[in-house]
């Protein structure tokens, strides 16, 4: 028996295009960031995201209606799609922005999703997106998104159970002394971790099949929200060059170093 329509989710995947992971990270000239003229593919915690979607709809089968990706970014930003809908997102959205434009920041990104879900017919019940972005860190966007909307939220998950029927999630958490399991109520917010899931490689024809699938296109005045930074970064330097160690020949002068160094014993 197929569930009704009403029982169908529609799950939200936010994903970024950051800095690859395997570049070396350098600050440009100017010193105003890093030189992003590398190569660029996906926040690796997003494809986790993308990943977990496509494997709740392969064990629910029917039960997921749809799987949408949505992108926040410059022009180039749209291969970043293009990978998500390969892996199996059924369409997408690209909030595009100036190539000249500086990222946005983790707040203005969660106003600029939660006027998405609010303009999705049909509505959205599950947001699955990575714990941060390997770019700038932060962690923020899950938790801001799910205080926006007032909806519950499962961050840092390693292990994600719907039952459908219910509208409820069953999510482990990655935690300081192991996992920590909760239950929410949907819609519901997960932020993913390393352990959930290891990401497919897009085959050949699903890429050739992504090239059809919709992409919206929006831009900020769309959603009438405002994408400009709040901070401002004054300058970015590399860290200081590590000074190579020493070795000495015995206990005594290892002490008599510590104390030249104004090292003491507690």
């Amino acid at each position: 028996m197929r569930p009704s329509a009403a029982r169908l989710l529609n799950i939200l995947v936010p994903v970024k295009r950051a800095v690859d992971y395997a570049v070396k990270i350098r600050v440009n000239p100017q010193q105003t960031g890093i030189d992003t003229n590398v190569k660029h593919s996906m926040n690796p915690f997003d494809e986790i995201a993308v990943e977990e979607a496509v494997r709740l709809r392969e064990r629910l089968k029917d039960q997921i209606k749809s799987i949408k990706a949505v992108t926040i970014g410059p022009p180039k930003s749209i291969d970043t799609l293009r990978t998500a809908l390969a892996m199996g997102a059924d369409s997408a959205i690209h909030v595009e922005m100036p190539e000249s434009a500086p990222a946005p920041e983790p707040l203005a990104v969660a106003k600029a999703l939660r006027a998405i879900i609010e303009k999705q017919e049909g509505g959205v019940d599950l947001v699955i997106l990575g714990k941060q972005a390997i770019d700038d860190d932060l962690g923020l966007t899950g938790q801001m998104l799910a205080g926006l909307l007032n909806w519950p939220q499962a961050t840092f998950a390693s292990k994600v159970d719907i039952d459908v029927a219910k509208k409820e999630a069953t999510v482990v958490r990655e935690i300081d002394g192991g996992g920590e399991e909760i239950r929410c109520h949907l819609p519901l917010i997960i932020t993913t971790d390393l352990r959930l899931n290891e990401p497919r490689y897009a085959s050949l024809p699903n890429i050739m099949k992504a090239k059809k699938k919709p992409i919206e296109k929006l831009s900020a005045s769309d959603l009438g929200v405002d994408l400009s930074p709040i901070l401002e970064t004054l300058k970015v330097s590399e860290p200081p060059k590590r000074v190579g160690g020493g070795k000495v020949e015995s206990v005594d002068e290892l002490i008599a170093k510590l104390k030249d160094a104004g090292i003491t014993a507690v």
